[in-house]
């Protein structure tokens, strides 16, 4: 049986900027805000979790649209999930055999990955009615800006809460940290600034483009 109709979408820089910006997993669509705040204590611990769910983004979108005219519609989602779950396996032993202490710190949050929405709204979305390439620029994109996400606060809570960026101290001996930053609460924070911060660019863009188009129209 065919799966969903294709939706061709030519592939362009704005294919892969999208998801930095206008479609941003994080700041513009809320999604995967489980990981966002709990493994974004560090920039390390932001940055593997960020490069983990690319990976299994692209291989598992990238999948699914190679075979999105042989799966059936009634069980595409449990066949989506399925190879998502195949992807992070493979993400889940690398990163055991390449360091115990990071998949410690991450927890069961590598493999939680599978039922991030984020990932399985893209397979269903995008993936499944569109070619590999624009499938793979896309998925490139919106997991560059969840890891963008996830850095932007693991920084911002490692500097203020530890003194340090990657594991590397910034300040003196007389520095006192922000014990809450590390802390869940401090997540909390820290969101609620950068979600402030990307609010007010979007307006003032916004605004801009309007006041241009009614110049435009004036003229």
């Amino acid at each position: 049986m065919p799966g969903l109709p294709d939706q061709h979408e030519p592939v362009t820089l704005d294919t892969f900027l999208r998801g930095l910006w206008e479609e941003n997993p994080v700041f513009v669509m809320l999604l995967g805000m489980c990981p966002v705040l709990a493994v974004t204590n560090s920039a390390i611990n932001a940055l593997a979790m960020g490069l983990a769910s690319t990976f299994v983004l692209v291989a598992s979108n990238s999948l699914v649209s190679l075979l999105r005219h042989y799966i059936p519609k009634q069980v595409r989602i449990a066949t989506y999930i399925i190879i998502i779950a195949t992807f992070v396996t493979m993400v889940d032993y690398a990163i055991q055999a390449i360091s115990l202490d990071l998949y410690n710190a991450l927890g069961a949050f590598i493999q939680l990955i599978v039922v991030n929405c984020m990932i399985l709204g893209r397979a269903e979305a995008y993936a499944s009615k569109q070619p590999l390439g624009a499938t793979v620029v896309n998925g490139l994109g919106i997991g560059g800006g969840f890891t963008l996400a996830l850095l932007s606060l693991g920084v911002v809570r490692e500097v203020l809460g530890s003194g340090s960026l990657f594991g590397i101290a910034l300040f003196g001996e007389n520095f006192q940290p922000w014990v809450v930053m590390i802390l869940p609460p401090g997540g909390f924070f820290v969101l609620g600034a950068w979600l402030l911060i990307f609010s007010a660019f979007r307006l003032r863009k916004q605004r801009q483009l309007d006041q241009e188009g009614v110049a435009q129209h004036d003229s």
